[in-house]
């Protein structure tokens, strides 16, 4: 099973390497050598996708939280398709209006439909509705960016209250109680959430909520509800402020946690604190249940897990499709997309790029219900 997951992970990496930036505006590029050689694993994997009668372009839009990853299956499927696949990363919210609006073939969401957004989705699926398929899962990555200051462990209560402007100093004893062996400074926190309405904030909402109500008393969803703070638009807004800010924390997901940003670990009540990993969100993601009736995947999250080396901060991001009524315009490349990246090839490109491949049992019938989209 190492191995075969080894050889899973080199065929990802060869990929990517081929795709230079991932950037959405460059997938209708046939060049797919940098003269490296790995133009052969690029290919290969390319060859394995099924293309059946896609063609033409398909405009999507969501969650940012898994950009990084679209952009990455985008590339591979446009070398072997010829497909364009116009992907936004507007957040989940101006992803599932769009769906809703028919404005788009497919969106992407860190929450599972709504009931009002599955009777809205009804005025657009001829004789179906729309159908949450999770496809994408990872760590919610807690980053700060604290001069002098390496590693950081929080716990539910302090991240709410930190959150939620209550705890406002980097000093303050309910922190340094968890960090006996971190120097911390006598510095203003700078929290930064999302602007714009987003599953991360829905997912990083619903486990404070969970964890640390008395806390963070708030209903939850995609709009960031508590008080204070500073706010930016996307994942790698976020990201960015919390780059350039001495002081600041935001959350995202692990994929933006990077150059200079280093990402919290979790008390949990577990026998050690837990690092925001891939490994440790699968840990976590394995635990989940499908909730969602019919071919309906939507799954529920246990946020209150405390095995060792489970990082119970998680999202998992539904790719929304209608399970009848596509349009015939694009039911072909839409089909062939998601299959492809729900194959054990497209998933396989996930952990390569700080994501979590969905568990085998749930992915298996995320497969099967692809195959009977119409």
């Amino acid at each position: 099973m190492k191995l075969q997951r080894k050889n899973r992970r080199a065929l990802a990496f060869g990929a990517l390497a081929v795709s230079g930036a991932l950037a959405l505006t460059a997938c209708g590029s046939d060049d797919t050598s940098d003269g490296s050689g790995s133009s052969a694993s690029a290919t290969a994997a390319a060859g394995n996708i099924k293309c059946d009668d896609a063609k033409g372009q398909l405009l999507a839009d969501g969650s940012s939280a898994q950009k990084n990853a679209i952009d990455a299956w985008v590339k591979q499927f446009t070398a072997a398709c010829g497909v364009q696949i116009n992907y936004k990363g507007s957040g989940s919210g101006a992803g599932i209006t769009a769906f809703t609006n028919g404005q788009v073939a497919f969106a992407g969401s860190d929450s599972a439909l709504k009931p009002e957004e599955v009777t809205a989705s009804k005025s657009v699926c001829s004789g179906g509705q729309a159908i949450d398929l999770p496809m994408v899962g990872g760590p919610i990555a807690v980053g700060f960016n604290v001069s002098g200051v390496d590693k950081l462990t929080l716990n539910a209560e302090t991240l709410a209250k930190i959150f939620n402007n209550q705890i406002t100093n980097w000093n303050d004893p309910a922190i340094k109680a968890l960090n006996k062996d971190v120097t911390l400074p006598d510095l203003k926190i700078q929290a930064f959430h999302r602007s714009d309405e987003s599953g991360t904030t829905d997912n990083f909402t619903k486990y404070l909520i969970d964890q640390a109500k008395d806390s963070f008393p708030y209903e939850g969803g995609k709009a960031w509800q508590a008080k204070g703070g500073q706010s930016a638009s996307g994942s790698s807004g976020v990201a960015q402020q919390v780059k350039q800010t001495n002081g600041a924390i935001g959350y995202f997901e692990l994929s933006y946690a990077k150059d200079g940003i280093k990402p919290v670990s979790l008390d949990t009540g577990a026998a050690a604190p837990v690092e925001a990993t891939v490994a440790n969100a699968t840990k976590a993601i394995a635990e989940a249940k499908v909730v969602g009736t019919g071919s309906d995947l939507a799954l529920k999250l246990n946020y209150g897990t405390k095995a060792d080396g489970a990082y119970p901060m998680v999202l998992v991001t539904y790719e929304i499709a209608c399970d009848k009524g596509n349009k015939a315009d694009t039911l072909a490349g839409t089909k062939a997309f998601l299959r492809y990246i729900a194959s054990e090839d497209g998933q396989s490109v996930l952990e390569a790029n700080d994501y979590a491949p969905i568990p085998d049992d749930i992915i298996a019938k995320v497969r099967t219900t692809i195959e009977g989209l119409s």
